[in-house]
């Protein structure tokens, strides 16, 4: 959703700032006021082309700046037909920040930080719809439809969309690894040699997990035998000889034990010695029985030290640590395996496609059956909206049909379009091909209106979506647009005094003469000044019947 923008230098603003309203704000003025450069200054933020013609002659540069909540907080998260995201975590506020000089660079931060274009384009145009006479951001991507008639039909699609999606990603982990395989099979000569040879060489050895640690801990007490021994016998001898540490401790305890009658302190202090006289009893056990275990064997210390050599041998070749000798031990017996049991793997492989085929071809069975379920519906409350619009027999068609296998994406196994019909009779054709500006502009506001609070997207920006339109289709476009509002942040740029009384937020775009040329003025209005806006977009001028007829329509708009 969009908070503010402000735009400096930008074609003929100098400086303007719009605060649009969370339902429906309209931006009005004479034909050729500059209205479209505030469009312009939105397809900045939404990370459009830029270009140095954009800025206000003799500055050296434009800039725009826009303050969004709940816009997507990962770039790329969204706008991938392929990928298997459904969307992104939102952020509570960011702040872009869109510079152009006049040498025609451009410069993007988010939030403080360096940015790209890119970013935006995955960020804030994915919670904007711009919708100007042949521009339509999402309408016009068949790309999206599918998303849309997800949003529509709710829980039921979405789950069976994510679990198409777990099987599709099964299945074509299954074909990466009977891909693998048949490579394997393919594998030269010398490859495989080298494979042999590193699996006889590291077996020849035999090392096993934390053998090489034990053994260095091991040849390390052998080759130090004659010095733990002496610690060990000296520790022992300074705790349990006669004299030693724990008959100075006894005796230091039945001194205080003698006395404790007189005062109970006294008694526990005693209490504590003794207990240190049991762990100091466990570690002169404990000395005792290390000196006695301690053995010196040449012969078992020289075959340690061979085999350690050995091991590091290893390491020195495979490693550097034994860790790595088994893990290359492991990938040389794999590709090994891969040969000498092709056969055998490359029918469990197989198998395992065989297997995982099936289940992704019975979800998408269900993912088609749940989406066609759900089109009729949808197509009902959007064709409801077309005929409010007085659009004659005119009908938005969702085309579903079914892709081949190795077409199949993670946006499911069919092709999802939506297709509009002219009237009865006619051949649904894709909005792309056969829609006018002006009717895609309503098929956009239909299928918004039909999606509701369910839209993905916040923000909804109409440019000239009543071009043509008079008369009782005016009222009907205006009662539309107000419904939108009720659901979605809707800014449009109209012609139709019937849509501006309607507005929470009213802009004015006008031009004027300044000591330095023609500039761009932007200002909210309200009160009387509002009512002669609206006397002027109905009969060009402010009478007082136009007035009159004015303020009844603003009335009656917020009764």
């Amino acid at each position: 959703m969009i908070d503010e923008i402000q735009v400096s230098d930008l074609a003929l603003i100098r400086s303007a700032s719009l605060a649009p309203a969370d339902g429906l704000t309209v931006l009005t003025g004479e034909t050729g006021a500059g209205k479209s450069a505030l469009l312009s200054a939105l397809k900045l933020l939404m990370g459009g082309r830029s270009d140095k013609a954009m800025v206000r002659e003799g500055a050296s540069s434009l800039q725009v700046e826009g303050r969004f909540f709940g816009i997507p907080a990962t770039a790329g998260a969204l706008g991938d037909p392929d990928g298997f995201s459904d969307g992104a975590a939102t952020s509570e506020e960011a702040v872009v920040v869109r510079r152009v000089g006049s040498d025609g660079r451009s410069r993007v931060s988010v939030n403080g930080s360096l940015a790209s274009a890119r970013e935006l384009a995955d960020t804030v145009a994915a919670s904007v719809d711009l919708c100007g006479q042949f521009e339509h951001q999402q309408l016009m991507k068949p790309a999206n439809h599918a998303g849309i008639l997800d949003a529509w039909a709710g829980e039921e699609v979405r789950d069976r969309l994510e679990a198409y999606r777990t099987r599709l990603s099964e299945a074509r982990a299954a074909h990466s690894e009977l891909d693998r395989v048949r490579e394997a099979r393919k594998s030269s000569s010398a490859r495989l040699d080298e494979a042999r040879f590193v699996l006889r060489r590291i077996d020849e050895i035999g090392p096993q997990p934390g053998e090489y640690e034990q053994l260095v801990h091991d040849l390390s007490v052998a080759e130090n035998a004659e010095a733990l021994v002496r610690a060990t016998a000296t520790a022992h001898e300074a705790l349990s000889a006669d004299g030693g540490a724990l008959d100075a401790l006894n005796a230091a305890a039945s001194a205080l034990e003698s006395c404790a009658r007189y005062d109970s302190g006294l008694g526990e202090l005693a209490q504590s010695l003794r207990e240190a006289g049991y762990v100091l009893e466990d570690v002169a056990a404990q000395a005792r029985d290390y000196r006695e275990g301690v053995e010196f064997d040449a012969e078992t210390m020289a075959l340690q030290q061979e085999r350690i050599a050995h091991l590091q041998g290893l390491m020195r070749e495979y490693g550097p640590r034994m860790d790595d000798v088994l893990a290359r031990r492991d990938e040389a017996a794999d590709e090994v395996s891969l040969v000498d049991d092709a056969e055998l793997r490359e029918a469990a492989a197989v198998r395992e496609v065989e297997r995982a085929e099936a289940a992704l071809s019975e979800a998408a069975d269900e993912l088609d059956e749940a989406r066609r379920a759900a089109a009729p519906g949808f197509e009902l409350e959007a064709n409801r909206v077309l005929e409010r619009l007085e659009m004659g027999s005119a009908e938005l068609v969702c085309s579903i049909e079914r892709l081949d296998r190795s077409s199949w994406s993670a946006q499911g196994p069919s092709s999802i379009e939506f297709m509009y019909r002219p009237g009865a009779g006619m051949q649904a054709r894709p909005l792309a091909r056969i829609a006018s500006g002006g009717e895609v502009s309503r098929v956009m506001l239909a299928t918004k209106v039909a999606l509701g609070k369910r839209d993905t997207v916040d923000t909804l920006v109409f440019d000239e979506v009543d071009a043509g339109v008079g008369g009782s289709v005016a009222n009907a476009l205006a009662e539309v647009v107000a419904d939108l509002a009720r659901t979605h942040q809707v800014i449009v740029v109209t012609h139709l005094a019937q849509v501006a009384v309607h507005a929470q937020r009213h802009y004015v775009v006008s031009k004027v003469e300044g000591p330095d040329g023609v500039s761009t003025v932007i200002g909210e209005i309200s009160g009387e000044d509002r009512v002669r806006e609206v006397a002027r977009m109905l009969s060009g001028n402010s009478t007082d019947a136009s007035v009159a007829h004015a303020r009844e329509m603003l009335e009656n708009a917020s009764a």
